[in-house]
């Protein structure tokens, strides 16, 4: 898809204007706030996106990658990664059935429960975490886009926010 060509005006700051307009003043803010978050949200995810199409994975099948990869042994029982990635049981499945279809993770069994199940991950699959992450190293993570002194900013309000909401 080709990048789209930059609107003359801020939309956000138009719907600013209008939610004050319309008698909605005092939460004119938040709502600026917000949708200003979920457009970044997106402008980030694309970026993201479009590096790692190549490697043929998305940003969830890669945090699993980078969690197994970053695990002590490799491998981790399947709830344990939901847990750690804040996403639903589904979600997990779903990911780690794409990344054992691509050879990047096996399924085995767990060693003392026999009930659980472990992802392990593949020699294929640190190949491809690590690529993946070369590749958003240099191009996305290295320069997220923020002036001098704004990652530090960013961050600290968005841990204030996830802190709030009981994400941690």
């Amino acid at each position: 898809m080709p990048p789209h060509k930059p609107l003359p005006f801020d939309p956000i700051a138009e719907a600013r204007r209008q939610w004050t307009a319309h008698g909605w003043g005092a939460t004119a803010d938040g709502m600026a706030a917000i949708t200003s978050l979920m457009r970044a949200q997106q402008i980030v995810l694309g970026r993201v996106d479009e590096v790692l199409r190549p490697f043929e994975l998305t940003f969830a099948r890669y945090e699993v990658l980078m969690l197994l990869l970053f695990s002590r042994e490799g491998r981790l029982p399947l709830n344990r990664i939901g847990v750690r990635l804040q996403v639903h049981p589904t979600s997990v499945t779903s990911a780690v059935d794409r990344l054992e279809t691509r050879g990047h993770v096996r399924r085995i069994p767990h060693p003392t429960d026999r009930r659980a199940i472990l992802a392990e991950i593949t020699d294929e699959g640190r190949a491809t975490a690590l690529a993946a992450t070369e590749k958003l190293n240099d191009t996305v993570f290295a320069d997220p886009g923020l002036p001098e002194g704004g990652i530090d900013t960013l961050v600290a309000l968005l841990n204030e926010m996830r802190r709030t909401a009981g994400d941690f």
